[in-house]
């Protein structure tokens, strides 16, 4: 499998950043395993909102996975 690039995965969530500040939330890249995860952390609003389930996989995934189809997943971690 092909090394995802750390810079790349960062500049994608900085164009996703927008969106999740205006509703006071935030999400932050933890790590990038070697079977193409990509975990992140969710912060401030997004951290205790019952919809954060759904911003992870609509919106965070879905954008890193068509942008970077080497993502297998992408997984929210504490």
């Amino acid at each position: 499998m092909a090394k995802i690039e750390k810079h790349k995965v960062e500049a994608i969530i900085e164009s996703i950043r927008p969106y999740l500040h205006e509703d006071n939330g935030d999400v932050e890249l933890v790590n990038i395993t070697e079977d193409g995860i990509v975990e992140v952390k969710l912060l401030g609003a997004c951290a205790e909102c019952p919809l954060s389930t759904m911003t992870l996989r609509a919106g965070v995934e879905r954008e890193l996975m068509n942008k970077i189809p080497e993502i297998r997943r992408v997984e929210s971690v504490n």
